[in-house]
């Protein structure tokens, strides 16, 4: 460990935040290398839905703040969709209310009640691309990825070790507050639909969601608290597609694609916090986004690279 440069960093987990924390850190001038389980392109980010939004995550002022912060990036990234992913889209969440918000929604361009709900022109990302783009921004920045898998945090040769688990927490801290919420999803030929639509109720098990993306049409969804199967079910796919159709008749007779599930990693806050280590080091937990690891992935990356290194 003597050996060991002081601004040594190990991020571990390369999902949406890992890849941005590492990024932030490489690029204030920190060496930098991220150790994952599992490639990006099999992460939960990978399986994303893709819509800026905070869902599902905990606390609201803070949320509200990353949010906010990592909405500003993405705007600047929307004018290279191409190359970051990330374009900017009209939608509707139908049932939404601006009174129903936090402060944080008055600070959105453009949020505004419309009959039914309200609407909005907001980043969405297509994460396969997104993620690709994070790794190459990652290695221009000078820092590494490799795949390793690491069993206990104290035992990761840096100086600093950043924790981006996800859902992995949980046996890794462990921290049995960390919980999956099942989501899965079908991707659809698109028919020519060129915005995005929402209709959540936070505390039900299935939503309605629909989102374009350049490899089709995104049709959603499930919040299962506690499910842990990644494989689809039949039967939830056909009831999304019934749900989907219902708003958008010409969804009824799309050709189906794929069908994805990913693990929403939820707690009850996320955490986000410094965790002395023997020897002067520390590790720094970056997790528990639940769904919306990309609506706060730059807010939470740059609170957690303060925290990595802290100002004197």
């Amino acid at each position: 460990m003597d050996n060991e440069p002081s601004d040594e960093v190990i991020v571990v987990g390369a999902g949406v935040a890992g890849l941005t924390t590492a990024v932030v850190l490489a690029e204030s001038g920190r060496r930098v290398r991220v150790w994952a389980r599992e490639p990006a392109g099999r992460t939960t980010s990978a399986v994303a839905g893709g819509l800026w939004w905070p869902y599902r995550i905990e606390p609201e002022p803070s949320v509200g703040e990353w949010a906010l912060q990592t909405l500003a990036v993405y705007e600047e990234l929307a004018d290279r969709p191409r190359e970051t992913g990330v374009r900017l889209v009209e939608g509707v969440h139908r049932g939404a209310r601006l009174d129903g918000l936090g402060a944080w929604a008055s600070r959105v361009p453009g949020l505004r009640a419309v009959p039914g709900g309200l609407a909005a022109r907001l980043p969405v990302l297509d994460m396969p691309v997104h993620l690709v783009w994070l790794r190459e921004r990652l290695a221009r920045a000078g820092g590494t990825v490799e795949l390793r898998e690491v069993a206990d945090l104290a035992a990761v040769p840096a100086a600093v070790v950043v924790n981006c688990t996800g859902l992995g927490a949980r046996s890794l801290v462990p921290d049995p507050a960390v919980h999956p919420v099942r989501g899965q999803l079908v991707v659809v030929e698109n028919p020519g639909i060129t915005t995005w639509f929402t209709s959540v109720e936070h505390a039900s098990a299935v939503s309605t969601y629909v989102i374009p993306q350049p490899g089709g049409l995104l049709l959603g969804g499930t919040a299962e608290d506690g499910a842990w199967s990644a494989e689809p079910d039949p039967d939830t796919a056909a009831a999304i597609v019934e749900r989907c159709a219902a708003v958008r008749p010409e969804i009824a007779g799309a050709r189906v694609l794929a069908h994805r599930v990913g693990l929403r990693p939820a707690r009850d806050a996320v955490r986000l916090e410094r965790q002395p280590l023997a020897g002067g080091r520390a590790v720094v937990h970056n997790y528990g986004h639940g769904g919306a690891g990309i609506t706060v992935a730059w807010g939470c990356a740059r609170e957690a690279a303060g925290l990595a290194f802290p100002a004197a």
